[in-house]
């Protein structure tokens, strides 16, 4: 069996005049070669085949829970036709791109952060950061991924509720 080199990314890219930000696997060293919509790639790690799915489980869990927040406050985030809007700021991107790879790295730091990352799905880690209810490193991951949470848009792009057909 041959092994291929596997390359983590980050990338920006545009479809029909509607950019958007990937974060994705490839077999090629050169991104914009392999995935033609592409423009620039901001991140690349070599890394193994089973730990980039790991890795792209998590930050796809946590983009999909920061989406989730914004949506429920009511910011209109539009959904590009690949990955995630350019609506997020590059540097929110890089930030969630880095913690998880770097995470992955301590095995133990790792399991405990995919476990907030979990809770934080259905509820805000703040409170438990507050509480006594963790302390030391579970603590200050806690503080991490709560920290890659908070982007809101500078300008509230809020949905606009419709007025009922009826009155």
């Amino acid at each position: 069996m041959i092994s291929r080199n596997l390359y983590l990314i980050l990338a920006s890219g545009e479809i029909n005049g509607i950019g958007f930000w990937l974060i994705d696997k490839i077999y090629n060293e050169f991104p914009t070669i392999e995935k033609k919509n592409l423009l620039e790639c901001h991140r690349k790690e070599l890394i193994a085949e089973e730990s980039a799915r790991d890795i792209l489980f998590a930050i796809n869990l946590n983009l999909n829970n920061l989406m989730s927040d914004l949506k429920k406050e009511g910011f209109n985030i539009e959904k590009p036709p690949k990955g995630i809007s350019f609506n997020v700021p590059l540097k929110v991107m890089e930030d969630i791109f880095d913690f998880w790879l770097e995470t992955y790295r301590n095995k133990n730091y790792w399991q405990t952060s995919l476990g907030l990352l979990k809770i934080k799905k259905r509820i805000s880690l703040s409170s438990i950061i507050k509480s006594k209810a963790i302390k030391y490193h579970v603590k200050d991951l806690a503080f991490k991924i709560e920290k890659l949470h908070t982007y809101r848009p500078s300008i509230p792009e809020k949905y606009k509720n419709k007025d009922p057909m009826w009155k």
